[in-house]
């Protein structure tokens, strides 16, 4: 699962990240916490309440709450405890999945009325936004970090062909032979259809043709139509993580 955690890293790596002492330190603003988070990746060899002041000092200059994300691959192991006894408060349990055989024959057809389309990083940024309702500074952000991967993103949505409305949408990431699926949202009128089991289908049969072999998601442990729709397409839990904000004192 090493590996897993590794791409998942490196999918969600911003232009706006530094290593401090062994921390993976990322402040792009913009909802995703993934951007804006601390990975402790290493040791390291500062003490704690150094790394910790000198973090801080990047969090507020970028004007962010300070975040760590913690997970079986954290080090040390006890940070969790740690910044638990500091007033570090726990949000968002988060579940990573991973299924090890891709579908190969085209997914399922669509409604009558829809069609596939892809898109670049602008245009997914804005369809998913739309989606969620975000601002456009959040959408503006998403794109920054989409333009800027290391790992290239691939866009997909189902439009209604009357006006264009983007029913579903989602994006996978593909690093060597590990497939990342990312975004996937479904206009709120639009559940209930399959679109999103369509949609993850088909976006990891064309990863398939590309060489992926594996793949992974991160999912909120809570969401209950999402893991339906995962399981079906035989994702199982592989583990989980979750992330600790800093007390407002701090």
């Amino acid at each position: 699962m090493s590996r897993v955690e590794e791409a998942g890293l490196n999918a969600s790596a911003p232009p706006q990240q530094r290593l401090l002492d062994g921390w993976l330190v990322r402040y792009l603003p913009g909802k995703a916490r993934r951007a804006r988070c601390i990975n402790a990746v290493a040791m390291g060899r500062l003490p704690l309440k150094d790394k910790l002041a000198m973090a801080a000092e990047v969090y507020r200059e970028a004007d962010l709450p300070m975040i760590f994300r913690l997970s079986r691959f954290t080090q040390p192991a006890s940070l969790d405890a740690e910044l638990g006894t500091r007033g570090y408060v726990v949000v968002d349990s988060t579940r990573v999945m991973v299924v090890t055989r891709l579908p190969v024959a085209p997914a399922a057809p669509l409604p009558a009325g829809c069609r596939w389309v892809a898109l670049n990083g602008a245009a997914f940024a804005d369809a998913v936004g739309a989606l969620r309702g975000s601002p456009h500074a959040h959408c503006q952000s998403h794109a920054l970090r989409l333009q800027h991967s290391p790992v290239p993103y691939q866009g997909y949505a189902i439009q209604r062909d009357t006006d264009g409305t983007v029913l579903a949408c989602g994006q996978f990431a593909r690093e060597a032979d590990l497939v990342g699926l990312y975004d996937v949202m479904t206009l709120e009128s639009a559940r209930g259809q399959g679109l999103a089991g369509r949609l993850c289908e088909r976006m990891l049969s064309i990863a398939a043709l590309q060489g992926g072999r594996t793949g992974y998601l991160q999912v909120d442990s809570e969401n209950e139509p999402a893991l339906t729709v995962y399981r079906r397409l035989g994702f199982a839990d592989a583990y989980r993580y979750h992330y600790r904000e800093a007390p407002a004192a701090a």
